[in-house]
């Protein structure tokens, strides 16, 4: 483990949600799909269901997005004014099935500030880390999805949104086999 639990696991939702418009296709068009996908990330909370509520984490997702690709100053730019614009004030919960943790908003603060924080206080943890470079874009030419590197040996270079890795392996080994 190289995190904190609760850091791992807001650090997959950000790649989650990045990659709900990975390589041009939109995962989240309506607020129903929202919807599947708050509640395939175990998010709660308050929620106002409409078209405004997705619109803000469309918004979100594109600054993560960002992110994901900013050198170490800008991302603490950013990570700041996230935990400002939400007016975070850090505190540990428990609820749920999940233990104890940081939440650093309350459960009826607006949708994307609750998601927005939880993924600056994960970054947090990363840059405070120094370890930037586990966030990583796919390695495959033809997919522009996010990579998490939580691998020990930091081999991880594939997104799990496909056959990325397969395809790259499969092509790798039909050009040693036509090169022999």
């Amino acid at each position: 483990m190289v995190f904190a639990p609760d850091t791992e696991i807001a650090l997959r939702s950000v790649v989650n949600l990045i990659n709900s418009a990975a390589n041009g296709e939109e995962q989240l068009s309506t607020p129903g799909d929202l919807d599947r996908f708050l509640a395939a990330e175990g998010f709660t909370g308050s929620r106002t269901r409409d078209a405004a509520e997705l619109a803000s984490v469309h918004r979100l997702r594109s600054r993560l997005a960002a992110l994901w690709l900013a050198d170490e100053d800008t991302a603490v730019e950013t990570v700041n004014r996230l935990l400002s614009e939400a007016r975070a004030l850090p505190q540990l919960v428990k609820h749920d099935q999940w233990d104890w943790h940081l939440h650093a908003t309350t459960p009826d603060a607006p949708l994307a500030d609750r998601m927005s924080t939880e993924a600056a206080m994960a970054l947090v943890d990363v840059i405070r880390s120094k370890e930037m470079d586990r966030l990583l874009v796919c390695a495959a030419e033809d997919c522009d999805a996010v990579v998490l590197d939580l691998s020990r040996n930091r081999s991880k270079r594939y997104c799990d949104t496909g056959n990325c890795a397969n395809r790259a392996h499969v092509a790798a080994y039909r050009a040693r086999k036509a090169a022999s």
